[in-house]
């Protein structure tokens, strides 16, 4: 399912058009097909997405592993939980406009909008779960999607087809 969704992200981001594109990038343009690009992840912006999406993956396996027969949402600390969610999908969209104002035309920028886009989705799921089975599915959603926000950032890049 993660590489479903990561997939499902980069079409939705390469089929929609948005208010966010950028005009004629400033800064170089893409390397040439069959290079691949730079790798960000040590770039402080992406870095920050890494840490906090492995902070919040991290506390997200303590939840699924916590009861699951009352509310997430009830449990102590959810709300900071809640907020940082909202602040990492906003950094993902952050990331995202940052690529494209580079002329950036890999799948990192599309699936950082995806994820961007998810995140909040992801949280609201989790906290209208109303019985264990539905929380358990919600939180392992959550887990996938947290994982894959490092791992599409710390990957080595890929040279475009």
């Amino acid at each position: 399912m993660p590489r479903a969704a990561i997939a499902l992200a980069a079409t939705v981001c390469l089929l929609s058009t948005s208010a966010l594109a950028a005009p004629t990038p400033a800064t170089p343009a893409a390397p040439a097909v069959g290079k691949a690009p730079p790798s960000v992840a040590t770039e402080p912006l992406f870095a920050n997405i890494v840490s906090r999406a492995v902070k919040l993956r991290d506390e997200t396996q303590a939840y699924e592993q916590g009861a699951l027969d009352s509310s997430i949402a009830s449990k102590p600390g959810f709300s900071t939980f809640a907020s940082d969610v909202g602040q990492l999908s906003s950094l993902d969209m952050q990331g995202h406009v940052t690529l494209a104002k580079r002329g950036v035309s890999d799948d990192l920028k599309c699936i950082l909008k995806g994820m961007s886009q998810d995140l909040p989705v992801k949280l609201k799921a989790l906290q209208t779960a109303s019985n264990a089975k539905t929380r358990k599915q919600a939180l392992e959603d959550m887990f996938y999607l947290l994982r894959d926000n490092v791992e599409v950032i710390t990957s080595p890049p890929q040279p475009s087809a």
